[in-house]
């Protein structure tokens, strides 16, 4: 047995270095890493998981090849379903969506088969605020525009922030949003609300808006009416939605439903990855997201230098807001429904 021993210590030098023996290290070789996105082409999850395809590759052990794929379809949903029930649990399958199906099994009216606390969480590109915005040539300069008078904002799907984020304002603070639903994804928004189909949208990351109409930002084709995020953009003049909380339960309904955007483009696995590939996966995410040219790039792509959450910070934000209070999430859930 003796002969064994230099081996075994070997082996245990370069557990106790921080790596892993090279079988784990090979998984990922000659394999490719597919980023399912949960939206259409040109989107902002679309954008910021094909910049993380460009880099990723490199920091995965093996170094495998990296693409990003759309999978658009009921908010975001569909691709959810895909990564519970059909992607294989090796971390060779990962998923990006936007905020509202992070809360959806919480909140939503249909019945949904998961919850967000059993998938994987590996990484968030960034934190960010979501608007609720309006053409420059429609009649809505301010939020108390729309608690006056109807407005028209575009829908993704029932289960999209798109939907859910106006019904739930119109609820708590007496704003007249109404939704017209059923655009495939942002790309299908921004051409209704050029076409005047419909005065704006409510529920657009200001990440998303810089990287799929920098134009509208730089010429001030749009109108910011609302901040929806726990802390104010102060280069967005507009509002916070958090300011208009009238009583506690309130503020935590929406602590609950703008909380998830901390977790900006975040990147999940499937249920009941290892945790090998869980470790190696949230360490090659954060080490992309320090790349310097990645982050140069996301700053030209997004306006902004990026704010990323680690798998363990996203894991954790998540199962809080799973442990919102069952009187928070039946109100919530009551007002969403009607």
């Amino acid at each position: 047995m003796a002969p064994m021993l230099p081996r075994a210590l070997a082996i245990a030098a370069v557990v106790l270095a921080g790596q892993t023996p090279s079988s784990a290290q090979d998984f990922f070789k000659g394999k490719t890493v597919t980023l399912l996105v949960a939206g259409t082409a040109g989107g902002g999850i679309d954008i910021g998981a094909r910049v993380m395809a460009r880099y990723l590759g490199k920091y995965i052990p093996g170094n495998p090849n990296v693409v990003a794929q759309l999978m658009p379809g009921a908010g975001g949903i569909r691709m959810i379903d895909h990564m519970n029930k059909v992607a294989p649990r090796d971390g060779t399958v990962l998923g990006t969506v936007a905020p509202g199906p992070i809360i959806e099994p919480l909140i939503g009216k249909r019945k949904i088969d998961y919850r967000m606390t059993d998938f994987t969480m590996i990484a968030a590109m960034d934190k960010d605020v979501t608007l609720c915005l309006a053409w420059h040539a429609s009649k809505f300069k301010t939020i108390q525009d729309v608690i006056a008078t109807p407005m028209n904002v575009a829908g993704t799907g029932a289960g999209s922030s798109t939907d859910i984020y106006p019904i739930f304002l119109n609820e708590v603070m007496g704003t007249k949003f109404k939704v017209i639903t059923g655009y495939l994804g942002s790309q299908e928004t921004i051409i209704a609300i050029e076409r005047g189909e419909v005065d704006g949208r409510c529920g657009w990351g200001w990440s998303s808006l810089n990287s799929t109409r920098p134009d509208w930002v730089r010429d001030r084709k749009v109108t910011y009416l609302l901040q929806l995020a726990l802390e104010k953009n102060p280069k967005i003049d507009a509002p916070l939605a958090l300011d208009f909380a009238k009583d506690d339960a309130t503020r935590r309904m929406m602590i609950m439903m703008f909380g998830p955007l901390s977790l900006n483009k975040p990147f999940f696995g499937p249920p009941g990855m290892p945790a090998e590939r869980t470790a190696e996966l949230r360490k090659a995410f954060a080490e992309a997201l320090r790349d310097k040219d990645l982050r140069a790039e996301a700053v030209k792509t997004f306006g902004d230098d990026l704010d990323p959450t680690n798998g363990e910070a996203a894991q954790k934000l998540i199962a809080d807001i799973y442990a919102t209070p069952a009187t928070v999430t039946e109100r919530l859930r009551g007002i969403l429904s009607k």
